[in-house]
Parts: C-alpha cells; sequence; structure tokens
C-alpha cells in the first residue's frame, strides 16, 4: 500500500482482494466511487422524491396550450434519453460510476414525465379515455410500458396515439441501453474476480 493515507493500491501494486476497483481519470487521478450509505440514500430518496413532485406539483399549466411547457416535457425526455445514452457509453468504455443508480433514476424520471405527459393530453385534451387522474396516467404509463394494454384506458386522439408510440420506442430502447449497461458492468466485475 502507499504511504499516502488513501485507500487503494499505490503506482505499481495490484489492488488487495475484495477491494473496490480503483478508477482513474484521463489525468491518472484517482477517482473516487461515492460511498455505499450515499448510494443507498440517493438511491432510495430520489425515486420517493421524484415520485411526491409528481403527486403533488401542479400541472395546470399543461393542461392548456403552453407550447413552453410542451417543449420543457419533450426537451426533457430528449435529455433523459442522452443521459441513458451517455451511461451506457461510459459503462461500455469501463469508466466508474454506478450505472444501476443512474438507470433507476432516469427510467423512473422518463416514466415520471410520460404520466405527466398523459395525464394532461387527457385533462387538457380529451385524447385519453378513461385517464382521469395522475395515478390512472402512472398506471397506464406502467401497463403501456410492459406492453400488457388491458384496454381500461386508452389513447382516443391521434395526438395521444402518437406519444404512446413514442413511449414503446423509448421504453425499448431504454430496455436495451439498460441491459447493455449493466450486463457490461458486471461482465467486467465477473473478469476481475476470475482473473484474481
Amino acid at each position: 500500500m502507499s504511504d499516502s493515507g488513501a485507500k487503494g493500491p499505490g503506482p505499481g501494486e495490484e489492488p488487495e482482494p475484495g477491494a473496490e476497483p480503483v478508477w482513474k481519470d484521463r489525468h491518472g487521478e484517482r477517482i473516487r466511487a461515492l460511498p455505499r450509505p450515499v448510494r443507498v440514500t440517493v438511491g432510495i430518496l430520489g425515486p420517493v422524491l421524484l415520485t411526491v413532485a409528481y403527486f403533488t406539483l401542479p400541472f395546470s399549466l399543461l393542461s392548456g396550450d403552453h407550447p413552453l411547457a410542451w417543449l420543457m416535457l419533450i426537451g426533457l425526455q430528449a435529455l433523459l434519453g442522452l443521459g441513458m445514452a451517455v451511461t451506457t457509453v461510459r459503462v461500455m468504455s469501463d469508466r466508474p460510476g454506478h450505472p444501476g443508480l443512474i438507470i433507476l433514476l432516469l427510467a423512473w424520471t422518463s416514466i415520471l414525465t410520460f404520466s405527466a405527459i398523459y395525464w394532461s393530453l387527457a385533462v387538457g385534451h380529451g385524447q385519453f379515455s378513461g385517464l382521469t387522474t395522475r395515478l390512472d396516467a402512472l398506471y397506464f404509463t406502467g401497463v403501456t410500458m410492459t406492453t400488457v394494454g388491458y384496454g381500461d384506458i386508452y389513447a382516443s386522439g391521434q395526438i395521444g396515439r402518437a406519444i404512446v408510440l413514442v413511449q414503446l420506442v423509448y421504453t425499448f430502447s431504454f430496455v436495451a441501453g439498460a441491459i447493455t449497461a449493466v450486463g457490461t458492468r458486471v461482465r467486467g466485475h465477473l473478469s476481475q474476480r476470475l482473473n484474481r
């Protein structure tokens, strides 16, 4: 071990068996992982806080014809998709981070964003039949995501149907990216353990 007091191997040393891998940035500086309690807290509180915000924030701006609100939602979905692409690329290039936590937060935010879009289209524009509450919208998003389709809530307008199709493509892309990212990370960890 090096004398610097930092955990992890020093220059030219191998990590101790069972130790977390040590990553370095492009300048050779050691990158520290978030402590486990922080990862667990963010993993639990992130989705909880997002869900509370979904059920409590006023969406009255979305139920009208406010182009800025719709641009914000579309922009948010684009950023979430970009975040998923970046996460997948970072994992595939063996960069440090916690893809499972990031993917969870990105996926849950995406689900809640589609739910907000569906709710506003149903309440303000009559694009859905059977969708009257935010819980209905969240339920419909989950049913659409899993491609189950019970038929109790359905898109009755052309805009609603178009958004559902966008969500289907988005979901498949998200799932493929998540499987790739997590699979690559697991394979990397397994090969490290086997090479010890």
